[in-house]
């Protein structure tokens, strides 16, 4: 075969490369959802209410919060709607300065696809996004939450406080493994002491 032949041809073997790997982690994670029921998220959410400082009490193993502890998210909502999204940590240490979890993960921005308000998109940078799916929520007070994914690999208990009451807690880690998260795998995040049940 002639050189200058198969120079013509290595960018579309490229692209046909990429095109295959593209489908078929688009496949793996179509079936990884398929294999779980439906995730049902709470009927409403009023982000107005749902804005503000959220305290982590537990996470499922993340990437990107590796190491993390006195972990907070803080949510505000922007004019079109949108939610601006910044997440924090201190580094090993709960008296460390805080900083981002990770400069990929630091700030973001969530949108509702829907009504309800309960299911969201957060990129953190584009062409990226993610699920935010609110699983259980006080709704009178908006005290503490449960999100997750449906793919099951990405959970967070929150709070307002540092700290969440025992038996609340134990209820969303039973809600969790009810909804068929591995809740063993837990981490428990380490927070201030001060405001401790």
């Amino acid at each position: 075969m002639p050189k200058n032949l198969l120079k013509r041809r290595q960018p579309v073997l490229l692209g046909a490369a990429a095109a295959v790997l593209a489908t078929g982690v688009a496949a793996y994670a179509y079936t990884r959802r398929k294999t779980h029921p439906e995730l049902p998220t709470v009927p409403h959410v009023d982000l107005h209410r749902y804005a503000g400082l959220w305290y982590e009490v537990a996470r499922l193993p993340t990437r990107f919060e590796k190491g993390c502890q006195h972990v907070t998210a803080e949510y505000k909502l922007r004019p079109d709607g949108k939610v601006s999204v910044r997440n924090t940590c201190h580094k090993e240490s709960l008296n460390g300065p805080a900083e981002a979890a990770t400069a990929e993960a630091a700030t973001a921005v969530a949108r509702a696809v829907d009504a309800t308000n309960a299911k969201l998109k957060v990129q953190f940078f584009w062409p990226f996004e993610g699920d935010y799916w609110i699983l259980d929520l006080d709704q009178s007070d908006y005290q503490y939450a449960l999100v997750g994914e449906p793919g099951r690999e990405k959970l967070w208990l929150l709070s307002r406080k540092p700290h969440l009451e025992r038996n609340l807690r134990d209820r969303l880690v039973a809600k969790g493994r009810e909804l068929g998260f591995p809740v063993d795998d837990l981490i428990f995040t380490p927070q201030p002491v001060a405001g401790k049940p």
